[in-house]
């Protein structure tokens, strides 16, 4: 599948109820795992490359980025490829050049003043290349580091903030820290909800990996849109490692590095699990575009009628197809503004699957089952190829081991 943009991953999380989910990557296995979990899951995910792990690979993006693309393709669920804690401006602005859709400008070692202004101009020159911006605040009025379990982002510093810089999401601090091996930290719910309703773009939680699960839900339940998650993955990574190697007295990488990729696997597929949508996201048209900064579900437009319920309808042939194909079910049942079936070929830039089961709906009858899947299968990878294909460019109008 082609490399999906991240904005359209977090998009399709806000209209299903739930937030994106962001592994970091560090080696190839990491970026196998990952795609892994996703077909395992049926659901998406981001690829997050720390500006530490380029600096792990030599200082050169491209050795570690290109793998990640080269593995997204292949992949059968929408992965995007994220720059995470970029520290540097210049390399901020070249991730279109390397492939990522999206970049975390982390100014916040800066004097407050000097982070909104260089992450302004970063944010300026980024939107310009199509890229959506994540970043965060620094130390503000005498707060102990903002990376610390104690730091805590003030709503009204938060609104400030996304207003003078013009950032797509925001990091907060709300309890949660880098690093952490085991799950104790302990969020301010209060706050994530009275962020989530002083700014209007998505609230992002780093340090996901200390925070328990149900935590997290509420996290979600309250606001959170992106949680990101890394050394989660690497306790899993290494714990096989050194099994594997225990196991042992011979030297081929691959075997350990098989265990170490399978474990990341079975660790992110279960975060995907944990806060996977209860429901498919509503019918929204197309035309509607991705989901403005503030936008909540409720305030979504509304779909056409369906011209039939889509899980009824699905029951029989379709999720068969569905499953088949690795197709997620709330990822196919994506709306889309409908066409008429006459128009050909049939693009999920304006076809809902509502339309499509229109088209097919004598087809998808239970007597005709068998001979629909293959069109509904044709039909769907159509469907989400397109729909999560990067639209081109507009033009413009803590420690080392936590990233």
């Amino acid at each position: 599948m082609p490399l999906t943009a991240t904005s359209h991953v977090v998009d399709l999380a806000i209209r299903s109820g739930t937030a994106a989910l962001a592994f970091n990557v560090i080696t190839l296995e990491h970026a196998q795992a990952i795609a892994a979990a996703c077909e395992r899951t049926g659901l998406p995910a981001i690829l997050a490359v720390s500006h530490n792990a380029v600096r792990h690979h030599g200082d050169d993006p491209a050795a570690i980025l290109d793998a990640c693309a080269a593995v997204a393709r292949r992949c059968r669920l929408p992965l995007s490829l994220h720059l995470d804690h970029v520290e540097d401006p210049e390399l901020a602005v070249a991730a279109p050049d390397l492939g990522c859709t999206s970049v975390m400008f982390d100014a916040s070692r800066l004097p407050h003043d000097e982070n909104v202004r260089v992450t302004a101009e970063v944010t300026r020159r980024l939107h310009a290349r199509g890229v959506w911006v994540e970043a965060e605040l620094g130390e503000i009025g005498g707060k102990d580091g903002v990376h610390a379990a104690t730091a805590r982002t003030d709503p009204a510093d938060a609104a400030a903030y996304v207003a003078a810089t013009g950032v797509d999401a925001l990091a907060v601090a709300v309890g949660s820290s880098h690093a952490m091996t085991t799950r104790t930290a302990r969020l301010d719910q209060d706050l994530i909800a009275r962020l989530r309703d002083a700014v209007d773009v998505p609230l992002v939680l780093h340090g996901s990996s200390g925070v328990p699960e149900e935590e997290l839900r509420a996290a979600v339940r309250n606001g959170m849109r992106k949680i990101n998650f890394g050394t989660h993955l690497n306790t899993a990574f290494t714990a096989a490692v050194r099994e594997a190697l225990a196991a042992t007295d011979r030297v081929d990488p691959r075997r350990y590095l098989a265990a170490g990729r399978a474990a990341a696997a079975e660790a992110a597929a279960a975060q995907l699990r944990l806060l996977a949508p209860s429901d498919p996201a509503p019918c929204v048209p197309a035309s509607a575009g991705p989901v403005e900064k503030g936008s909540s579900m409720s305030s979504a437009p509304a779909g056409p009628e369906p011209v039939a319920d889509p899980r009824q309808v699905l029951t029989d042939a379709g999720e068969r197809a569905l499953e088949r194909e690795g197709i997620p079910m709330f990822l196919a049942l994506q709306s889309v503004e409908p066409r008429p079936a006459r128009e050909e070929p049939v693009r999920a830039e304006g076809a809902g699957l509502a339309a499509l089961l229109g088209h097919y709906r004598t087809a998808l009858a239970p007597e005709a089952a068998d001979d629909a899947e293959p069109a509904l299968i044709d039909v769907l990878q159509v469907m989400a190829v397109s729909h999560f294909t990067p639209q081109a460019p507009a033009a413009a109008q803590n420690t080392e081991e936590q990233r």
